[in-house]
């Protein structure tokens, strides 16, 4: 799709390019994009009733133990003290607080996990200040109150925040309100690269409306695009024909010597956002960082994090979780063997070589949902593979019985492979283990090698079986690369959420 560039509607009088009339004070023009507004205001209600409610459990739960006869600070109960304290003061403290470490900046609402660092960080500075207020004033404070207020106040915060985050991405998904228009600038290549990785989430949302190409319509020939393309246009003049608040620079276009520069001051007080993705595909955020060098805003790109102390942290966890996990759902392992034995004569587990950390193979344990002649059936049912990649799937697979296709569908079967990560074979989080005698692993697809294979990844909360095998090793290779605990965390959170839904589980 192109669109040639004759005529535009008359726009208002642009600012000037160099940007010296621009005053941060004196703008009378608002961003494009205002949906952190509403939302920025309904984030600010709900840590407002949070910390009130954070006050009242601490004061409950201080009635409740001492019958009114705890000396604390909240043994002001039913005085007005108490009540400036305890219900102004407090959510006011709480409110500048977030504020002022950036909880409300719209750059980190509704994506990533900057949001939720910051809120955690601000508690910290809370029951710092809290004490030190106490200690200066010497109330009889107790330790108590303060760690029940101050947790409840940040349990009820992120619940709230998680919440609207999740209303946020609904909205995005179903209507696309609260999203981002965006026009990409640069080579129609570099461009579309850009428009594949901001398509792959409508969370996060990014609608790209239009592409300016750089380098002339002469590179569109034969190419289909699924948003027009301009070029030789006033890219002002353009993003408001199409309705954007965003201009993306992508790739080279970012590296015309003065022209991003200029682009910015073109920008200033007309409300379009401005942002650059360079060249740095599938690389996390933390792992970016902008060290700048004479005016010269230089990326430094971190090194994959792959050991110290955050991955003995993960080995512990990955242990004390599989062994309370095996103990605490025993009961429910013992139903479903005997489930099985009722359905096909047979082992109860199925054991499959599968490759593990750095090329060494492994038995990786699983619940039989198949019939016990079901790898003889394989070499017919060959050319109904629904894979393009190393393992074999059917949607409608005829060796699996009845009994095994619901534990698949609510991943009962791979309950077992808790065994494997007690053994340090597995982790609970990680690339899928795929099997040993299915290619040799060379090129890109080796990297993921580098880390021991989970029981839920990246790859499972991302569509599992329903994604390509190209689609699946990006994945893999991402977490390798951008791996850290939050990242597990995350990611476990969300497996609950894939496995209720049963999406991509056959």
């Amino acid at each position: 799709m192109r669109y040639d560039s004759f005529e535009w509607p008359q726009q208002q009088e642009q600012p000037p390019s160099n940007g010296v009339p621009r005053s941060a004070w004196t703008r009378q023009k608002r961003r494009l994009s205002r949906w952190h507004r509403p939302y920025t205001a309904a984030l600010i209600v709900l840590d407002i009733l949070s910390t009130l409610g954070a006050s009242w459990i601490a004061s409950f739960l201080e009635k409740s133990q001492s019958g009114f006869q705890g000396k604390s600070w909240w043994f002001l109960e039913g005085s007005d003290l108490f009540t400036f304290f305890a219900y102004v003061v407090l959510p006011l403290g709480w409110l500048l607080l977030l504020w002022t470490n950036g909880t409300y900046d719209r750059r980190y609402l509704g994506l990533g996990s900057e949001e939720f660092k910051r809120t955690v960080r601000t508690s910290v500075t809370v029951v710092a200040a809290v004490s030190l207020l106490a200690f200066a004033t010497k109330t009889p404070l107790s330790r108590g109150t303060v760690a029940t207020v101050s947790l409840s106040a940040l349990l009820l915060i992120l619940i709230g925040r998680v919440a609207a985050r999740q209303v946020l991405h609904i909205s995005r998904r179903r209507t696309g309100h609260g999203a981002h228009r965006m026009i990409l600038v640069g080579t129609l290549p570099e461009a579309l690269e850009v428009y594949t990785a901001v398509t792959r989430s409508p969370a996060a949302g990014l609608i790209p409306v239009a592409i300016h190409i750089t380098d002339g319509y002469a590179a569109t020939r034969g190419i289909e695009t699924p948003i027009p393309i301009f070029t030789g246009r006033d890219v002002l003049s353009l993003v408001h024909e199409v309705g954007a608040d965003t201009i993306a620079v992508c790739g080279s276009a970012s590296n015309e010597p003065g022209e991003l520069r200029r682009l910015a001051w073109q920008l200033e007080g007309t409300g379009v956002d401005l942002v650059v993705a360079p060249q740095l595909t599938d690389i996390a955020g933390p792992r970016v960082h902008i060290r700048p060098i004479e005016g010269l805003p230089l990326l430094h790109v971190e090194e994959p994090t792959l050991s110290g102390p955050g991955w003995l942290i993960k080995n512990l966890l990955d242990r004390v979780v599989a062994a309370l996990g095996l103990i605490l759902i025993s009961p429910i392992l013992a139903v479903i063997a005997l489930g099985i034995r009722l359905s096909d004569p047979g082992p109860v587990i199925f054991r499959q070589t599968r490759v593990g950390h750095d090329g060494q193979t492994f038995k990786v344990w699983k619940f039989r949902t198949m019939y016990v002649d079901a790898e003889e059936r394989k070499a017919t049912l060959e050319e109904l593979n629904e894979s393009d990649g190393m393992l074999f799937k059917m949607k409608h697979d005829p060796r699996i019985f009845a009994f095994g296709q619901k534990l698949r569908a609510t991943s009962l079967d791979e309950l077992p492979q808790l065994i494997n990560v007690l053994k340090g074979e597995m982790s609970l989080v990680g690339p899928r283990p795929l099997p040993a005698d299915d290619g040799d692993y060379l090129g890109d697809v080796r990297r993921r090698l580098l880390v021991r294979p989970g029981i839920t990844g990246l790859w499972q909360v991302s569509g599992r079986s329903d994604l390509s095998w190209d689609e699946a090793v990006r994945l893999d290779l991402y977490y390798v690369d951008n791996w850290s605990l939050t990242y597990d965390l995350s990611i476990l959170w969300r497996t609950i959420f894939v496995v209720l839904k049963r999406k991509g589980a056959y």
